[in-house]
């Protein structure tokens, strides 16, 4: 049986582009879309900077859409309410590391990359159970992400 692979959401062409996808991760979507958001648009290097400090929890994340009952954390700028993701994050600098290694691959400055798309999909849903007493089971769902990046090399 052959497994379903999905394709890049934007068709992004151009000379001086690199692209890395990642499919079915174990992470949850909600904090794989707000890391999008808050990378969009940021150098890879300085990206996997402040996602470190998110590992770490000396910075966090604002959360701007999936924040309701999200605490407020110090040191956000123009946003009060953030949350310090670490597996999300760990998954992004995994694969941030990897769409610079395929920049250098094709020639590229890996120290001059923007990422101009960050893109983060709902995978498919592995059904599982949650052990309860006296025999019986609960259901629940293993939620699953598709994370896709592309970058631009900036002169």
């Amino acid at each position: 049986m052959k497994m379903a692979r999905t394709d890049y959401s934007q068709k992004i062409e151009g000379e001086n582009i690199a692209r890395a996808k990642a499919n079915e991760l174990p992470v949850s979507p909600k904090h794989a879309m707000e890391i999008a958001r808050f990378i969009r648009n940021k150098k890879t290097g300085d990206a996997i900077e402040y996602l470190n400090l998110v590992v770490d929890q000396k910075k966090a994340i604002p959360f701007r859409k999936f924040n309701r009952n999200v605490a407020h954390k110090k040191g956000l700028e123009g946003w009060d309410a953030g949350r310090y993701p670490k597996k999300a994050s760990l998954a992004y600098i995994k694969l941030l590391e990897s769409v610079s290694k395929n920049a250098e691959y094709i020639g590229l400055d890996a120290g001059n990359l923007e990422i101009i798309h960050v893109s983060a999909n709902r995978g498919r849903g592995i059904k599982a159970f949650f052990p309860r007493a006296m025999g019986r089971a609960t259901p629940k769902r293993r939620e699953m992400v598709n994370l896709e990046i592309v970058v631009r090399e900036v002169q």
